[in-house]
C-alpha cells in the first residue's frame, strides 16, 4: 500500500486527533448530563401531575391553567427526550401532553395501550437514571 502524504507534520495530526477525542468525550459527557436532567424532569412532571389528579379527585375542581401547564411540560419533555434519542419515553410524554390538552376527550382504550401511567413513567425514568449513573 502506498504511503499517504498529506503535507501536514505528524505531530499536528496527532494534536488534532487528540483534540477531536477530547471534544468527543466532552460531547458524550454533556449528552449524558442532558439525559440525566431530562429524566429527572420526567419524575418531577409525573409527581406534579399526580398532585393535580389528587386535587381533582378530592376537590372535584379542574384548572384550565394547570392543564395548560401540564400540556406544555409533557410536550416539551417529549421533544427533549426525542432529541436525546430516548424515544419510548418521549412518545409517552407526547401522549401525556396530548391528553392534558383535552382530558375530557381522551380515548381510555388508547391511553391504556399507550402505557402512560404516572407510576410507570417514573419507574422507566428512574431505571434509565440508574443506568446512566
Amino acid at each position: 500500500m502506498p504511503a499517504l502524504e498529506t503535507g501536514i507534520p505528524l505531530w499536528q495530526l496527532i494534536k488534532h486527533a487528540t483534540q477531536w477525542l477530547t471534544n468527543l468525550n466532552r460531547a458524550n459527557n454533556k449528552r449524558k448530563l442532558e439525559s440525566i436532567s431530562a429524566l429527572r424532569e420526567v419524575v418531577l412532571a409525573a409527581r406534579a401531575t399526580s398532585v393535580y389528579v389528587q386535587h381533582i379527585n378530592n376537590a372535584g375542581i379542574r384548572s384550565h391553567q394547570t392543564e395548560a401547564q401540564l400540556t406544555e411540560r409533557w410536550t416539551q419533555l417529549g421533544y427533549t427526550l426525542e432529541d436525546l434519542g430516548i424515544h419510548k419515553l418521549a412518545k409517552r410524554c407526547h401522549v401525556s401532553g396530548t391528553f392534558w390538552y383535552n382530558p375530557t376527550q381522551a380515548d381510555q382504550d388508547f391511553l391504556e395501550k399507550a402505557d402512560i401511567g404516572l407510576q410507570r413513567m417514573q419507574t422507566l425514568a428512574n431505571s434509565m437514571l440508574q443506568t446512566l449513573k
